[in-house]
């Protein structure tokens, strides 16, 4: 196992600067702890130094600022740049768009399925992970950070409302930790989203009864960890620093924990770990998602996405805007 000298910043950002090339997406600094863990450089008691590392390393300028993937809702909104080109050619650019306005369009995916399809994830790196998945199947995916805020639940509960109205089945696929509460936090999403079935929102429409849910924790589970051989941290330590197997800890003696420690003793792995195998975490989530949309469903996606660009070639030709637009386009070409 090469050790990493966390004291020399510039070569420990170099180390896994080149690391990142061969990922192909940005994960936390507590992901890359895993990726290091996994490839054998450190050993699981270091994953503080870890990190602690790579944001000292982002702060000094060894790392770009936005080499690990952060909160979106750290993000800075009404940020404006001006526009570098001509504002003709930029006007051309926008034509062209306009032109190709069926690949921008979003069609009703779901008309005629039989499911209607949500992701929620524990980490941030998970959202990373998945996307690209989630994206062929134009599924949602989301960051809960744990028990999800209100407006959260709310706003991908309204989704499944719409869904259900237009008679689909609805789906939550859930991924989490694997601990005595990221296990508690999928048996506790229906209940979270029965809490708010009475709410309003201030256009008038009302919350989401959960009652035909079906809600898929896909992971981690036992037997994906052992069979990936993903890293077990030994200590049931929380968020808060505390110890959840410690006798003095307030939940210590509630069911759920005891049944944990019985089951899986006092360990735990966190969902990150699945970053350090991208491929097979895709292909597993994959395999999911088409358990209820069918292995021929991007297939369907794909027709949905032509009869809109049909539909708008027909007018363009019958109208004859076709024509007036490629004129437009020669004459700023020229000019």
């Amino acid at each position: 196992m090469e050790k990493l000298d966390f004291k020399d910043l510039r070569a420990f950002s170099e180390f896994i600067k080149n690391i990142s090339e061969d990922i192909g997406f940005r994960v936390s600094s507590r992901g890359w702890a895993y990726i290091l863990e996994q490839k054998r450089h450190i050993n699981k008691d270091q994953f503080k130094r870890v990190t602690d590392a790579i944001n000292k390393a982002r702060k000094k300028g060894f790392l770009p600022i936005d080499f690990t993937a952060e909160e979106s809702a750290r993000d800075f909104a009404g940020v404006e740049r001006p526009d570098t080109d001509n504002i003709v050619d930029q006007f051309g650019d926008w034509l062209r768009v306009s032109n190709n306005a069926a690949d921008n369009y979003t069609p009703d995916w779901w008309s005629g399925e039989k499911y209607y399809i949500q992701m929620v994830v524990e980490k941030i790196d998970l959202v990373t992970l998945f996307k690209p998945v989630c994206e062929e199947y134009h599924i949602p995916i989301a960051n809960s950070k744990g028990w999800s805020s209100m407006l959260q639940r709310a706003e991908y509960a309204r989704r499944f409302a719409e869904a259900r109205d237009k008679g689909l089945r609805c789906v939550l696929l859930y991924c989490g930790d694997h601990d005595p509460d990221g296990l508690r936090i999928s048996e506790f999403i229906r209940k979270n989203l029965d809490e708010l079935k009475d709410v309003e929102w201030s256009d008038g429409v009302n919350g989401y009864d959960p009652y035909d849910l079906i809600v898929n924790r896909f992971g981690l589970n036992y037997d994906f960890i052992e069979e990936n051989g993903f890293t077990w941290i030994d200590n049931l330590t929380t968020g808060s620093g505390k110890d959840l197997a410690s006798p003095s800890h307030k939940n210590f003696k509630l069911p759920y924990v005891q049944k944990y420690l019985k089951e899986f003793g006092k360990r735990k792995c966190e969902a990150n770990a699945i970053v350090v195998l991208p491929q097979v975490a895709r292909d597993f989530v994959r395999k999911i998602i088409e358990s209820y949309v069918g292995v021929d469903a991007k297939d369907r996606f794909k027709h949905k996405r032509q009869l809109v660009r049909d539909e708008l070639e027909e007018f363009l030709s019958d109208s004859g805007s076709g024509l007036l637009l490629e004129q437009i386009f020669e004459k700023i070409e020229n000019r």
